[in-house]
């Protein structure tokens, strides 16, 4: 019997005194429709960790939802690893989101400084001193790290976290569904059996989704590029249009086999749910 599907939301640690105060709200609304979990994210070089923990505990005040930490391999020790994951689980997290990280502007190699250099060295550590105390989440690249050398390069690596121990993935985003399905028929080819989510970044802005692809590495289709700039100064339209055209791609995507979709919120509610809407994804009974 296949398992059900998986739908999950992304926060971020608010960075302003106005974005904690509106968090509350977001939380509230995206929990209404029941996601399996929220994640939240965790600061370049561990800047907004004790952020990561009380923007979880704010999830189960809100909601009651499981939370999910991010952690990451930038600037560790094994020591104070260990006490986040012991943190976590006595706060009764049973999720984590094992990340590389982003790496500081001065870096000169893709190893994290720290004890962990990259993130299956992490997920071996909260393997080996934590059990099966916690499912482990992981990134995938559909479309390759921009800092990897090869595609063969990323999805070896890919492979050493599934090695190490993750349970489960979560892609950066992408635009192109393709690049998914080619991704996993690579997993299959190289006997990787575990859910790769696909991670889905609404488009509600030109400037914003264009740096969020030249950041990351994800491919922006020349034609929604083209239209997103020609609607720019009409937010209303770009965001029907931004809208329509992931909403098509999550249809492709679930009706192919994949096993849910993991929503970057970046701390807005209603784009979210519009897609949620759109997809006529399960409501609450």
């Amino acid at each position: 019997m296949a398992s059900p599907l998986s739908f999950s939301f992304e926060l971020f640690p608010p960075r302003t005194p106005e974005g904690v105060a509106k968090l509350p709200a977001v939380i509230g609304q995206l929990a209404a429709v029941r996601p399996h979990y929220f994640s939240v994210t965790y600061g370049a070089g561990g800047s907004t960790q004790d952020g990561t923990y009380d923007t979880l505990m704010a999830v189960v005040e809100h909601s009651g939802t499981e939370g999910a930490p991010h952690l990451t391999c930038v600037g560790s020790t094994r020591a104070h690893v260990g006490e986040l994951l012991n943190r976590y689980k006595a706060a009764g997290f049973k999720r984590i989101v094992a990340l590389r990280g982003d790496l500081p502007a001065t870096a000169s190699s893709p190893a994290a400084p720290g004890e962990f250099r990259y993130a299956n060295e992490l997920v071996g550590f909260i393997r080996e001193t934590q059990g099966d105390a916690f499912k482990i989440e992981v990134a995938a690249y559909p479309e390759m790290h921009p800092q990897a050398p090869s595609p063969g390069a990323d999805f070896e690596h890919f492979r050493r976290k599934v090695e190490a121990g993750a349970d489960a993935a979560l892609t950066q985003l992408f635009y192109n569904a393709d690049a998914y399905f080619d991704f996993m028929e690579r997993c299959g080819k190289a006997g990787i059996a575990i859910p790769v989510v696909p991670g889905i970044m609404p488009i509600t802005g030109y400037a914003n989704i264009v740096r969020f692809c030249a950041n990351c590495g994800a491919d922006l289709p020349r034609w929604v590029r083209l239209r997103l700039e020609q609607l720019q100064d009409d937010k209303q339209a770009l965001l029907d249009f931004g809208l329509d055209v992931v909403t098509r791609l999550c249809e492709t995507l679930l009706s192919n086999g994949a096993p849910g979709l993991h929503f970057y919120t970046v701390n807005q509610a209603e784009p979210t749910l519009r897609l949620w809407k759109n997809l006529a994804l399960p409501a609450p009974v």
